[in-house]
Order: structure tokens, then C-alpha cells, then sequence
């Protein structure tokens, strides 16, 4: 049965993936995406990364909304210490693809909760080892060709036609989707947006 939150909850956030999660957990949401720009900084760490990003598009959208509920979060994907991101042009797509092809790599998903007026941040940086099997040139080519590459951290989607790309995961599989929701059910209830009653929230 669907789940009730303390309040107002908003994803700051155009993902439909992550969206897609938090549905399944029947939670009421809005989505309103933070404008944040998604810049790496020297030096930074993976989970360095994805934390302040997630900090930044949760409080970005919590300054405008301070009584509600509001959930950033940013993915990427680390291979021989090269951070990932979303790709941009069928070249860029196939390099990432190439790199991935018959190895493994490792995603990390940050994810900050964030409610303005109670004075409440809770955030998290989960990962997930992700082995590919080997892609044929022709597989790379007629994946890139589709649309489904180019909004997701490393160019593909593990929920999507990039399934067969994965031989394996070792950790939360919702992670590698974009929010991992062991985790975060977790934080939702150690903060008191949700509570779990005789079957009720």
C-alpha cells in the first residue's frame, strides 16, 4: 500500500528513473528540477562529487519550498579513476561503451533529503560494481544509434535495452538505476518523513 510523507515531497529532479523508484514505494511526489549545473571540481573524490551535487540541487529547490520535503541526487560511473557522465554525441557514447565493454566499473549515486524550515539535511553516497560482458562494434553502433544513451551516467540504462550489456551487480541494483532505496526508505524514516504502523505509514 502506497506510503504517506510527513508533508510535501519534492523531487528536485527531471529523472524519470528516479521517479519511477519513488512511485514504486507509492509515495506521493512533485518533480521540480534544480537548475543546477553538474560540474566536476579538481580533486574531488566520486562520493565527494555526488554528494555536493545532490546537497546543492536539494537545497536549490528547498529555498523556494522550505516546508516541504526535497530529495536531490546525481549518479556517475568510475572506471580506472575516469569519472563518467552522461554522454552527449554517439562518439562520446561509444568511447564510454568501449571502456566499459568486458569490465568492471563501479556506480555511485548521492542523495540528499533536505527539509529548509525544520533545519534537517540528511545525505548518503551508495555504490555498486557493475561487470559488463564483452560488446561486439556492431552492438556499440546500434546502441548509440537509439535514444536511450544520452541522459544516464556512463551511457547506459540497466533498466532499460542496456540490460544485456550486464553479466553481473554486486550491490543495490536501484542504485545503478539512480537512487538506491534500501538506503534511502532508511533515511526517510530516521528523519520522520515516513513511518511504518499497522501496515500504514
Amino acid at each position: 500500500m502506497p506510503l504517506s510523507p510527513s508533508g510535501r515531497f519534492i523531487l528536485a529532479s527531471l529523472s524519470p528513473r528516479r521517479l519511477e523508484l519513488l512511485s514504486l514505494l507509492g509515495l506521493p511526489v512533485e518533480v521540480m528540477p534544480s537548475g543546477i549545473e553538474e560540474s566536476f571540481l579538481p580533486g574531488e573524490t566520486p562520493e565527494t562529487h555526488v554528494l555536493r551535487l545532490s546537497c546543492l540541487k536539494a537545497r536549490a529547490v528547498s529555498a523556494r519550498h522550505p516546508d516541504a520535503w526535497v530529495l536531490g541526487a546525481d549518479t556517475i560511473v568510475l572506471i580506472d579513476g575516469e569519472i563518467l557522465g552522461k554522454p552527449a554525441t554517439r562518439d562520446e557514447a561509444s568511447r564510454m561503451l568501449g571502456k566499459l565493454s568486458g569490465r568492471e566499473h563501479t556506480v555511485y549515486t548521492g542523495y540528499a533529503l533536505v527539509r529548509e524550515r525544520s533545519g534537517i539535511l540528511a545525505r548518503q553516497a551508495v555504490s555498486s560494481s557493475v561487470l559488463f560482458r564483452e560488446l561486439a562494434p556492431d552492438e556499440v553502433q546500434w546502441y548509440v544509434a537509439s535514444p536511450e544513451p544520452y541522459d544516464k551516467a556512463g551511457g547506459y540504462a540497466v533498466q532499460g535495452i542496456g540490460a544485456f550489456f550486464i553479466r553481473a551487480i554486486k550491490g543495490s541494483y536501484t542504485n545503478v538505476m539512480g537512487l538506491p532505496l534500501c538506503e534511502l526508505v532508511d533515511t526517510f524514516k530516521r528523519v520522520g518523513m515516513i513511518r511504518f504502523e499497522n501496515g500504514h505509514a
